[in-house]
């Protein structure tokens, strides 16, 4: 129930991340399978709702990042260096299925030289 929370939270709500893993630092990384292969850690849901001050606040206390959370956020050069080192990594999906343009587009501008160079790859 507690990592259903605490990824439920991490969707939108900065304050109630913050708080729960102060109280259970375990939570960091813990994952919730929605089942079929399905499954989304706290840093997954603010990746894919576009929430780079929660990713942030995430990697900051030592969150697994993925290919998404870094196209969310606009990192460019990472989403660039690991397609190319693993081409088929642009059609990856990430929790839900969403793919990685999708995450791009979630950052908005931020993200948006993510998001183009997504574009171009086809």
């Amino acid at each position: 129930a507690a990592v259903k929370q605490f990824v439920g939270a991490a969707h939108g709500n900065l304050d109630m991340t913050k708080e729960m893993l102060e109280a259970t630092p375990s939570l960091l990384n813990a994952t919730m399978d929605h089942g079929g292969g399905d499954f989304e850690a706290a840093i997954s849901g603010a990746g894919h709702m576009g929430r780079r001050d929660i990713a942030e606040y995430l990697i900051s206390r030592g969150a697994k990042t993925t290919i998404f959370v870094h196209a969310m956020m606009g990192d460019l050069e990472i989403v660039k260096a690991m397609i190319a080192r693993y081409p088929g990594l642009k059609d990856s999906k990430g929790p839900h299925g969403i793919t990685l343009k999708r995450h791009a587009e979630m950052g908005g501008e931020s993200a948006k030289n993510v998001f183009d160079y997504l574009e171009k790859l086809g």
